[in-house]
């Protein structure tokens, strides 16, 4: 039986559920000492002094460092892909400029975390402040256009002016923050010039690259450890300026350092779902054909670096129109530099487009899914290019009898429970796939087990699991003689863990490189007098459960390599998607429906029941397959009813920075969550034939609910999130 496509628990899951796995600051380092941040008190301004000698006279202190005392690093010029295009990002304790609330103006270190926090409350900062500008909404705002903001198709402005049915809305999204379990920490040692950094990333390799530019370091100078990431969502994609101060502090104290950030800490030293503005326009005809779509996006980002996302790509080829404009707008405000959160872009871009689709078709009396339905396109409108899969309909057939949509009243307000108003809706989820080169190691050892390694990481989805069930089935190896490497920057490089494109990508690779090992050990067999198979052509011979069989005589790993005394074989080798991005337009695709119920006295929204369905592709492993999708489904439940991070404008202090005041769904808010994934093989997107599922699973949700609440409420909720005031 093949492994990939089965239902294989987590490698990792008993080192995880015993406390075993290691993360980031839980490793141990003789000597080690540890630092804490400082951060800012004003959300824009200049630094006039400080008062540190309370701080350094405590017991076990052994620095503050400020921008007075603190060496000037190169911050040589660097930027992988995910980093914004477009100015510089923060020289930590470099100069006495304040950009944001929150911003490290100062580190203590010391033996102990608790005298290290302690000295931390002592340091006194004084500032010259000035006006920090940071509401979104706030009149006059200049607004910049990032490059390919802009984009218009045939003669949106007449067409939307001439169209008999049409609907036009504005939207509205809060700031949101990841929030992912594990803090995120850096632990940080220095041998003579060699930096080795214990950190929470989603990629080794950018993490190590970045910190070698701000040093100024000789290219392999800095090694990065990463076996294990206890969530991200995105907000590990980038070194944040933490990772260069726990660095700066070892270097400085000629100790090891530790530096962990606080949850509240977290709110302002990583980045997050930039806040928005939308605008939505949709026209048609009587029968439902779309003629015209026009979306505009405002997003914040931070007066240093401009951050952006695909806001404006579904709206010019997710359904069919002749005429399509989109605009995209950057406020640069007086705040930390934003970054992706699962879903990015489209995520936000699906609840204005999605909701306008909805009320659309109750302005035409139709169905919300035949209207989808009936402007599928035949291609991409905005390449011309043919998909390489696009079975939408499937999912919104296969959804809506699994569901029982047929059983939804079109009129809202129809349905009861009570005193409940009971209502139903569903959205398309979109989410292009992402697909870049990677290597992977494959050796084979005398013993007939393996080793596959990758420069890749595991946030959560399983990355471990569905590599070694990728490596079994191309090795012909048991999957529990497989052991996958990870989460170090001196493994063969990959993309970072993020965009769904790890299974893609380095799953590709993988297959690449095992393929290539077991084909090599094939050659040795059959060249080998010794062996039953000689002189037997290498393509008949077949692979099983660590044998080699052909004609009806054996050989095995194990008896190949001990005839030659070696000890081990291995291989590395390369995939890249070459030129099929060019050739085939290529993405995810989903269903989304909810049930929600909405108290008509007190206009709490409940969710009932959730489904999506998805082509994604071919399916590694459906266990880890629907707990992603579950994962992505409860996401969009605290997108569409819960997160909100609320700041005073007065100074940029975000208020609610804490677990108690953030709310994320807890399981009495998730009482109904299926997932289903359409039996699929996208050859086009990769070799594997997957196409990526982490990020779509959000896409959707937060529309398909919002549709949910109208239906049952008559009243359309145009802003994130849904709370009572809004329905009251």
């Amino acid at each position: 039986m093949p492994e990939i496509g089965s239902e294989r628990s987590r490698v990792d899951g008993q080192l995880k559920v015993r406390g075993a796995a290691t993360y980031a600051a839980d490793f141990v380092l003789p000597g080690m000492a540890f630092a804490v941040i400082v951060g800012s008190t004003v959300g824009k301004g200049r630094i006039t002094g400080f008062e540190t000698r309370d701080a350094s006279g405590q017991p076990g202190v052994l620095q503050v460092l400020t921008h007075l005392n603190t060496p000037k690093l190169p911050y040589l010029p660097f930027r992988t892909p995910i980093d914004p295009q477009v100015g510089e990002r923060l020289h930590v304790l470099q100069d006495d400029q304040v950009k944001f609330f929150g911003q490290p103006v100062a580190v203590v270190v010391a033996e102990t975390l608790q005298a290290a926090e302690h000295a931390a409350g002592l340091v006194t900062v004084r500032y010259d402040t000035a006006e920090a500008v940071t509401d979104l909404d706030k009149p006059g705002l200049p607004l910049v256009t990032p490059t390919g903001g802009d984009y218009t198709r045939g003669d949106p402005v007449a067409a939307l002016a001439s169209a008999p049915v049409k609907v036009d809305g504005a939207y509205r999204i809060a700031r949101e923050h990841h929030n992912p379990m594990e803090l995120h920490a850096t632990i940080a040692q220095w041998e003579g010039d060699k930096l080795t950094l214990w950190d929470k990333t989603q990629g080794v390799l950018s993490t190590a690259n970045e910190i070698t530019a701000v040093f100024g370091l000789p290219a392999g100078s800095v090694h990065v450890v990463s076996p294990f990431v206890g969530g991200a969502f995105g907000s590990a994609l980038r070194a944040w300026p933490h990772v260069t101060l726990a660095a700066l502090a070892a270097r400085q104290t000629g100790r090891p350092v530790k530096l962990v950030l606080s949850r509240k800490q977290m709110y302002s030293g990583t980045g997050y779902r930039a806040a928005n503005r939308q605008r939505f326009a949709v026209g048609a005809d009587r029968d439902g054909r779309i003629t015209v779509m026009v979306h505009e996006s405002i997003a914040e980002t931070s007066a240093y670096e401009q951050h952006t996302e695909a806001f404006s790509e579904l709206a010019r080829f997710l359904y069919t129109s002749p005429n399509v404009q989109t605009t995209y707008r950057l406020a640069e405000l007086d705040v930390n530099t934003p970054t992706y959160m699962r879903g990015p872009g489209r995520a936000q871009a699906a609840f204005a487009i999605e909701s306008g689709l909805d009320d659309l078709a109750y302005e035409l009396a139709m169905d919300p899914i035949e209207l989808r339905l009936r402007n599928e396109p035949d291609r991409d409108q905005f390449n011309g290019l043919p998909f390489s899969t696009r079975r939408l309909r499937e999912c919104y057939e296969i959804g809506a009898a699994k569901f029982g949509w047929s059983r939804r009243k079109p009129q809202v307000r129809s349905t009861r429970d009570g005193h409940w108003l009971v209502g139903v809706g569903t959205a398309t989820a979109c989410y292009h796939t992402i697909r870049n080169n990677a290597q992977a190691l494959a050796r084979v050892k005398v013993d007939g087990t393996a080793v596959v390694a990758s420069a890749t990481s595991d946030m959560g989805p399983g990355t471990y699991t569905a590599m070694c069930q990728v490596a079994a089935d191309s090795l012909g190896i048991e999957m529990g003689k497989i052991q996958f490497l990870l989460g170090d920057s001196t493994l063969p490089p990959s993309p970072s863990h993020g965009g769904s494109q790890t299974m893609a990508s380095v799953g590709s690779a993988v297959r690449e490189a095992c393929e290539s090992l077991r084909d090599t050990v094939v050659r040795m067999a059959v060249t080998d007098p010794a062996s039953p198979l000689y002189g037997l052509d290498p393509h008949q011979v077949q692979v099983r459960n660590g044998r080699l069989e052909a004609s009806g005589k054996s050989d095995s790993y194990r008896e190949v390599l001990r005839r030659r005394n070696r000890d081990a074989v291995e291989v590395t080798a390369q995939w890249g998607p070459g030129d099929t991005p060019r050739q085939f337009s290529s993405y995810a695709y989903g269903a989304v429906f909810a049930e929600v119920g909405v108290d008509e006295t007190l206009g709490l929204v409940r969710i009932r029941r959730l489904l999506g369905v998805y082509d994604a592709g071919r399916v590694i492993n459906p266990k880890l397959a629907r707990s992603q999708g579950v994962g992505g489904l409860i996401g969009g439940i605290g997108m569409a009813l819960l997160e909100n991070t609320v700041t005073d404008h007065r100074d940029g202090r975000l208020v609610n920075a804490s677990m108690a005041d953030y709310l994320v769904p807890v399981n009495a808010d998730v009482p109904a969550v299926d997932v289903l994934f359409l039996d699929g093989h996208d050859d086009k997107a990769s070799p594997i034939g997957a196409k990526g599922l982490g990020e779509i699973t959000i896409v959707g949700v937060a529309p398909a609910i919002a549709n949910a609440v109208y239906h049952a409420t008559g009243k359309r909720v145009r802003e994130l999130p849904i709370t009572l005031d809004k329905l009251l």
